[in-house]
């Protein structure tokens, strides 16, 4: 995979752009810039990776924009050592975001194209998340729960409540709840039954879909 000098200059360009439009935290900036989004941009589109936009990759979905990744990854607040739950493996990029860190990353998809695609590009990156699931999102993954950070990378009709329940004592949720337009909310976990729900304003997500079988 070829990560030219006119790639990188792009990318400080992005890093720029992000700077302007609120993005503080220095290891969220780092992690943008360290990555290169055009990996995970569809044939034909590489040319528009370090443009701030969303585009379309395979199974009708999309490739948020590096402000939204960057926005999620700020807001989840993450620390060395935590283990953190995605839904919506999509493109692999956020998951990628991610993995610049020095936590344990889970990540599910329930399209099984998109699945197959990136589990495959994961390799081919030699990028290491603790495990790839095929799944519904509204589930999370008990398996490995409790969570210290849960990320949900498409818009909830509603907060799904395994969400909540798998995140651990002052574990965040940050998620895009709403149906035409999602509000991003962030749930921090105060006590068994006791959460601290913040907002942070108007996104535009694909829907998350469950599974209805």
């Amino acid at each position: 995979m070829i990560d030219t000098t006119k790639h990188q200059g792009q990318r400080r360009q992005l890093i720029g752009q992000l700077k302007v439009a609120g993005i503080k935290d220095q290891s969220v900036l780092n992690a943008i810039e360290t990555l290169p989004r055009h990996w995970f941009m569809e044939t034909g589109l590489e040319a528009f990776a370090y443009i701030d936009k969303a585009y379309p990759i395979a199974a009708e979905q999309t490739i948020s924009q590096p402000y939204t990744v960057a926005f999620q990854t700020e807001l989840l607040t993450l620390n060395p050592g935590d283990k953190v739950l995605e839904i919506g493996t999509g493109s692999g990029y956020q998951t990628a975001v991610l993995l610049q860190y020095d936590i344990t990353v889970y990540t599910l998809e329930r399209q099984h194209e998109l699945f197959k695609k990136t589990s495959l590009l994961f390799n081919k990156l030699k990028l290491r998340p603790k495990k790839v699931i095929f799944g519904d999102g509204y589930k999370g993954y008990p398996a490995a729960a409790p969570y210290d950070g849960i990320i949900v990378t498409a818009g909830a009709p509603i907060v799904p409540k395994p969400l909540l329940e798998q995140l651990s004592i002052g574990g965040r949720l940050v998620i895009p709840v709403g149906k035409k337009e999602q509000i991003m909310t962030r749930f921090i976990r105060k006590s068994e039954k006791e959460f601290d729900k913040q907002t942070f304003g108007s996104f535009r997500f694909v829907p998350l879909l469950e599974n209805k079988n």
